[in-house]
């Protein structure tokens, strides 16, 4: 019974990582530009290959209940967004269902190749039938896509998961140059919550430590640690020379030619800069000086400053739900061993059910709502209940 709980709480954990933050019953629209949500595409009513089509994102509780049995696209997470779905992105018959009075379009929403079903620099779908390889999927925190791991740029590959909290593609890198000085960061795994919290690390807030000669990587010290070390300093310079030719090539960039630098398993530099894979709590260690802060500013990228920005708090917020794991093993202790097997027994008659019942909604494409599983347990309970018309059985005396 142990092991059923571990691998319910598993899957529970990985539901409420993404959606628990999320409000499942009410448009977001209201709400605004919403710090991070969990978010969706519809392709059933923007559909990619129309030529006349628009991206457009919708929040969660619009893919329950006003985009049931259409074809989603799973967004994850988007940082800033307001949802579309009572908007004019979608067209006039469109109507949300919690919130029918069309709204202007949001001027403020940013739309990536995601909202088509596409990612990385391969521009395919994920899963893509054309492609049997088995690799992990990894988000760029800036712009937010998603990446082969193969096609990053990295003859080795990734890291391990456990090695880095978050990833900047090269592209961005490309187009932020300032970051390429991050590439060394190291947080001290002695440093207090409020020697990282990037107040008192900067108490000199005019030093700039990226212009700063001292070879220091971040980090080593609770000094004015110096951002620029030699190697990134011939980074920074080559690629500030070879940046705007290097945009315009990423924009250019084909899947064949994507496959080709995977294939040949170069480094695959962008403009002389590379992926950047950082550890927890690199965010801290940012230069916080006024030409620092100004060039974040200009270049709408102030979120990298926000620890509470990171795709890890969100998910640790919904992670904070009451889970079935503890009520499980509450329960499960007051039970004697008898009713322990009696109960394993009825919990694995009930999962298969549930799943035969739940294969239905996915091939005929539907979304499945709360209503759907009360009405499953509904059934169920039914099913059990005691039949009084019955004669006792032979053996009762």
């Amino acid at each position: 019974m142990l092991d059923v709980l571990q691998d319910e709480q598993e899957l529970e954990e990985d539901a409420n990582a993404v959606l628990g933050a999320s409000d499942d019953q009410n448009c977001t629209y209201d709400v605004g530009y919403v710090d991070r949500q969990a978010l969706y595409a519809c392709t059933t009513c923007t559909q990619p290959d129309n030529p006349d089509f628009k991206a457009a994102g919708i929040c969660l509780a619009c893919s329950y209940h006003c985009h049931e049995g259409h074809d989603l696209v799973e967004l994850y997470t988007k940082r800033q967004f307001r949802c579309d779905c009572p908007t004019k992105r979608f067209s006039s018959d469109h109507r949300c269902k919690l919130k029918p009075v069309k709204e202007d379009e949001n001027e403020l929403n940013t739309y990536g190749q995601n909202f088509a079903g596409l990612y990385c620099e391969c521009n395919r779908p994920y899963p893509d039938p054309e492609d049997s390889t088995i690799d992990e999927m990894i988000q760029c925190l800036l712009c937010e896509d998603w990446y082969h791991g193969r096609h990053l740029g990295l003859a080795s590959g990734p890291p391990p998961d456990k090695e880095y909290g978050e990833m900047i593609c090269r592209q961005c890198v490309t187009k932020h140059p300032i970051l390429i000085n991050y590439k060394n960061v190291k947080v001290p795994e002695t440093a207090t919550a409020t020697e990282t919290s990037g107040e008192s690390q900067n108490s000199d807030e005019t030093a700039c430590k990226i212009k700063s000669t001292n070879t220091t990587p971040p980090g080593e010290n609770n000094k004015s640690a110096d951002c620029d070390n030699t190697d990134n300093k011939q980074d920074y310079t080559d690629a500030k020379t070879d940046e705007k030719s290097a945009n315009t090539e990423a924009e250019k960039s084909t899947n064949s030619e994507a496959d080709k630098s995977t294939k040949n398993g170069k480094s695959g530099k962008v403009g002389g800069f590379e992926t950047l894979f950082l550890p927890e709590g690199w965010r801290s260690m940012q230069c916080r000086c006024s030409d620092c802060l100004e060039y974040y500013k200009k270049n709408k990228i102030e979120f990298l400053l926000d620890e509470k920005d990171t795709v890890h708090f969100y998910e640790s917020k919904g992670k904070k739900r009451a889970g079935q794991f503890e009520q499980g093993m509450e329960a499960l202790s007051q039970m004697d061993r008898i009713k322990q097997v009696e109960a394993i027994s009825m919990y694995n008659n009930m999962k298969t059910d549930l799943m035969d019942y739940l294969a239905t909604f996915a091939r005929e494409g539907k979304v499945v709502k709360e209503e759907d599983i009360q009405k499953f347990f509904t059934k169920m309970k039914s099913a059990k209940r005691p039949r009084l018309d019955l004669p006792p059985p032979d053996s009762c005396k």
